[in-house]
This record gives structure tokens, C-alpha cells and sequence, in this order.
């Protein structure tokens, strides 16, 4: 009795210690992360904002920033933003989810500000236009709708070069991107001549993205007479025109004239794709304020497109943020305030431009035998100096200004307080 009793026990210990085993296998098993195969992404260089912060010198300068900035050098929010928001909260706004393509009277108002009250599309009612999730947003939804939909080439072609984030917003939407020339670096100028032979020589019926104004990175845009033999190259050759609009009244001052690329292709009969942002020219950042719109040919053809945008919306992110867009509708449709803002908006881009011509007369009367006249011809909120990436190491490690290595540089960084050590700066890596 006692033996089996013994080798009953050694039996349960046998297979108490089998379970143990494969209780530590599976343990094993469940312990290797479904994310182990994931390969870790090039290292990240140390940001322009956070090298600048960590910098001690007192007459250190930040030209990388991507935002506007007062003449103190600090973010600057709207006195018509102020009193929008002052008029939302007296009036007891709810928190109710807006439609999938957004808040009415402001997709309204944002489409008139772009194409202009008498544009026929708009009496016409051939329209479609949505909320996005900022220019980025309007951008992904119009690559989206594009790859889903263009009967034609899905191939995008974006100057060289063009803001970063171009590339990969359309490359994700499952369009094929290809570069056509734009910038001169040799002259610091458009290079118009090899931007309409790569338009020229696309594919008929390619997709052209343009940036309407404010042409970033460079800050060179395309005179009216340049795009007027655009849009005729553009339509010779069937290619669908496909505008970016980021600066509408923070490039020159005049939201109307900005908006003279689109309006003119619209004139002669493009039926464009437009993304608009109010980041720069209401300072509505963090509130990711925008809007896709496409030109349909017909009534029909825009009830059409409505139904696709929300049917492609509605999977992505289902429903517009409301609170800046409410700001940007009170703003665009309140008169008085309206007038406040184009005149706030004027005045950000007339500090800009004395900035650049403070900087460019500041590197004159230091002597400099380069020419900066590049400085004051270009537009909005970036230049590119046609400094070397050598010369931007220098400026950061010598002089404690800091600018990305392509050479642009944010106006909106500079101030009446540093603009001359930014010009003695640049005089000093340049001679």
C-alpha cells in the first residue's frame, strides 16, 4: 500500500512538474510582444526649438520656428480671435458633435474667402467643400478622394522643393509622387522655365499640386503673368490643378490678392482641389481649423462628391473639431469683426516685410558684397538666404542663431530686437 501510494505521489510530482513546464512555455510564449518586429526608426536629430532653448546665450535667436511671432519674439493670439471667443462663451455655445463635413456657416464663409463672392462655381452651386482637421487634414482627404476616384494618372507631382510633410500625406493616401523643378538655387529664384518643361513633360492628366502663395520652404512665388501660362500649360496638357493654400492673407496682407492662383485657374475653367488652413492667418494653430474643396462640374456632380467625402470621412475621424472653427465662423461672418481681422492679418504680414527689409539693409550696411535682394522679393513667412549648410552650423555653434540647413529662415523669428545680431551673424559666416 505504501509503495503505491509512493509511486502515486511521484506520479502527481511528474506531471505537476510537466505542467510547470509548459505552464512556463506558453508563459514564454505569451511574454514576446506582438510588437517585437517592429524596427526602430532612424534616430531623431536634436530639434531647432529644443537646441535653441537649451542655448545660454542671452542673444540667442530662433529663425526655425514655424510660427508666427510678435516683435517680442512671443506667440501672438488675435484680438478678433479674443472677442470671437468672448462672443462663443456669452452666448453659451453647446459641445454637440458637428456634422461630418463640418460646421456650415464656416465651410460657407471659407469657400467664399477663397474663391471669391462672385466666383461663378459658387452662384453655380458646384462646390464641395468640407471641414478638415487643418491643412494637413484637407490634404490627406484629398489625396484619399483622389486615389479612390481620379479617372486619370494617380500620380502627384510636388515641387522641388516642397513643405516636408507633402510627400508622405500623399504617399499614405496611395498616390505615386514625383517632383517637378521649382527652385533656382544657383539665382535664389523660381526656376520658371524648367517648372513648365516638367509640367510639360508629365503624363496628360497628371496631378499638379501648387502652393497658391507663400510658397514654402522658399517664400518665391510665381509672378500673375507666370501664372497665367501655367494654369494654359496645365490645361494643354489635361492635368488636374491641385492647390495648397496655407497663407491666404498672411503672405502679402490681401487675402484677394493671395488668392489670385486659384481664382484665375477657376476663371479658366479648372475644376481645382483647394486646401485651405487658418494656422497662419487667424493664429488658429492648436485648433487644427480647415477645408477640402474640389470644383464639380455641375450640381449633380457636387451632390456626388459630397456623399463620397463624408462616406470617406466618417471611417477616418468621423466628425470635425468645432471650437476654432466656430472662432474662424464668427470671424468671417460678423462684419465688423471681419474687418478687424483683415486688418490684423495685414498687419502680421507688413511686420514680416519690414523684417526682411530690415535684415536685407542691415547686411548692406555691413559691407556685404553678396546680393540679398532675394530677401525682399520673396513672400510670407520664410526665406530662403541661400546660406550653405556649412553656414547654418556655424551660425548655431558660432553665433547662437538657429535655422534649419537648407538655409530657410522664419521671418516671423525675427524682431526689431535682434535683427541686426542676426544680420552680423549671417555677415560674418558668409564673407
Amino acid at each position: 500500500m505504501q509503495a503505491a501510494v509512493t509511486r502515486s505521489s511521484l506520479g502527481a510530482v511528474r506531471i505537476s512538474a510537466r505542467r510547470g513546464v509548459l505552464s512556463s512555455r506558453l508563459g514564454a510564449v505569451r511574454a514576446v510582444s506582438a510588437w517585437s518586429n517592429v524596427p526602430e526608426g532612424p534616430p531623431a536629430i536634436l530639434g531647432i526649438t529644443e537646441a535653441f532653448k537649451a542655448d545660454k546665450n542671452p542673444n540667442k535667436v530662433n529663425v526655425g520656428v514655424g510660427a508666427y511671432r510678435d516683435d517680442h519674439g512671443k506667440p501672438y493670439v488675435l484680438p478678433s480671435v479674443r472677442a470671437a471667443e468672448k462672443k462663443l462663451f456669452e452666448a453659451g455655445s453647446d459641445k454637440e458633435y458637428a456634422g461630418i463635413t463640418g460646421i456650415p456657416a464656416f465651410v460657407k464663409a471659407a469657400a467664399v474667402l477663397a474663391y471669391g463672392e462672385s466666383s461663378a462655381p459658387l452662384k453655380e452651386n458646384r462646390i464641395s467643400i468640407t471641414q478638415s482637421i487643418s491643412g494637413t487634414g484637407a490634404l490627406r482627404i484629398g489625396g484619399d478622394f483622389l486615389s479612390r476616384f481620379y479617372p486619370g494618372e494617380k500620380t502627384i507631382y510636388i515641387p522641388t522643393p516642397s513643405w516636408a510633410n507633402h510627400k508622405a500625406v500623399f504617399t499614405d493616401s496611395g498616390l505615386t509622387v514625383k517632383q517637378y523643378r521649382y527652385y533656382d538655387k544657383n539665382k535664389i529664384a523660381l526656376d520658371a522655365s524648367g517648372m513648365l518643361e516638367d509640367i510639360k513633360a508629365a503624363p496628360n492628366g497628371s496631378i499638379i499640386l501648387l502652393h497658391a502663395c507663400a510658397h514654402n520652404p522658399t517664400g518665391i512665388d510665381p509672378t500673375q503673368e507666370q501664372w497665367r501660362e501655367i494654369s494654359s500649360v496645365v490645361k494643354s496638357k489635361g492635368h488636374f490643378a491641385f492647390f495648397d493654400m496655407a497663407y491666404q492673407g498672411f503672405a502679402s496682407g490681401d487675402t484677394n490678392g493671395d488668392a489670385f492662383a486659384v481664382r484665375h485657374f477657376v476663371d479658366e475653367g479648372h475644376n481645382v482641389a483647394l486646401c485651405q488652413s487658418f494656422a497662419k492667418n487667424m493664429g488658429l494653430y492648436g485648433e487644427r481649423v480647415g477645408a477640402f474643396s474640389l470644383v464639380c462640374g455641375s450640381p449633380e456632380e457636387k451632390k456626388a462628391v459630397d456623399s463620397q467625402l463624408k462616406i470617406l470621412i466618417r471611417p477616418m475621424y468621423s466628425n470635425p473639431p468645432i471650437n476654432g472653427a466656430r472662432i474662424a465662423s464668427e470671424i468671417l461672418n460678423d462684419a465688423a469683426l471681419n474687418q478687424q481681422w483683415l486688418g490684423e492679418v495685414k498687419g502680421m504680414a507688413d511686420r514680416i516685410i519690414v523684417m526682411r527689409q530690415s535684415l536685407k539693409g542691415a547686411l548692406e550696411k555691413l559691407g556685404s558684397q553678396k546680393d540679398w535682394s532675394h530677401i525682399t522679393s520673396q513672400i510670407g513667412m520664410f526665406t530662403y538666404t541661400g546660406l550653405t549648410p556649412e553656414q547654418v552650423d556655424r551660425l548655431a555653434k558660432e553665433y547662437s542663431v538657429y535655422g534649419t540647413r537648407d538655409g530657410r529662415m522664419s521671418v516671423a523669428g525675427m524682431t526689431s530686437g535682434n535683427v541686426q545680431y542676426l544680420a552680423e551673424a549671417i555677415h560674418k559666416v558668409t564673407s
